[in-house]
């Protein structure tokens, strides 16, 4: 059965600092990330199990499990890429990353409203959860997401291209209880090249949702 791994830091632990400290990218990289991988895999040897016995009395815990932890491996696996200790700003056409800019703007009025929407669902989650950039493919729209956990609250086919981390693991060490401070400063760090990437990947899946019968 294929297995998931955690993946590689595509840079060293120091390399957001001092927006991120390296104790907070070790920990969080190493020992929570690493969790959900363990957590996805864990629960689909069960959910095997559960086949192979045709027991099906846990199947809810179990499926709401490989949600909960499939979920979080997928938001870290873009979270680690969505930063740079190089990047912040804005998207701009001179830096490569024009049609990101472009549809920033077309979906939200001006990257200043997307910026604030962003903050604002990443900062007021309620309890632990992310704030999502998404490309939402029924419209062509990039649109802004608030998700609970790491898997509640989003639209079904949206394909998220920048998160924001709000979960207390993500700042507490450094930014205590001071969630908004640690939103603000995750701007800094932003990679835009890597949100235009996954920009431009998501558009090209379109057809294949959309496909007719």
């Amino acid at each position: 059965m294929p297995v998931y791994t955690l993946p590689e830091l595509p840079y060293d632990y120091s390399a957001l600092a001092p927006v991120i400290s390296p104790e907070i990218i070790e920990l969080h990289h190493d020992k929570h990330h690493a969790a959900y991988v363990k957590g996805a895999n864990d629960t689909l040897e069960q959910l095997a199990e559960a086949r192979d016995k045709e027991s099906w009395g846990s199947v809810n815990g179990l499926e709401k499990n490989l949600a909960f932890h499939l979920s979080g491996h997928i938001l870290h696996s873009i979270y680690w890429h969505n930063m740079t200790g190089t990047g912040g700003g804005e998207p701009l056409a001179a830096d490569g990353v024009g049609d990101l800019a472009d549809a920033i703007t077309e979906s939200f009025g001006s990257f200043g409203a997307f910026r604030t929407q962003l903050s604002k669902a990443s900062a007021t989650t309620q309890g632990s959860g992310w704030g999502v950039l998404a490309y939402e493919p029924l419209s062509g729209r990039l649109i802004v997401e608030q998700v609970y956990d790491h898997q509640g609250n989003v639209g079904q086919a949206a394909t998220p291209i920048l998160v924001f981390d709000a979960w207390e693991h993500a700042f507490y060490l450094q930014y205590r209880n001071q969630k908004v401070d640690f939103i603000e400063a995750m701007w800094q760090v932003v990679n835009w090249q890597d949100v235009a990437r996954r920009y431009e990947a998501a558009k090209s899946r379109t057809d294949v949702l959309l496909l007719a019968p």
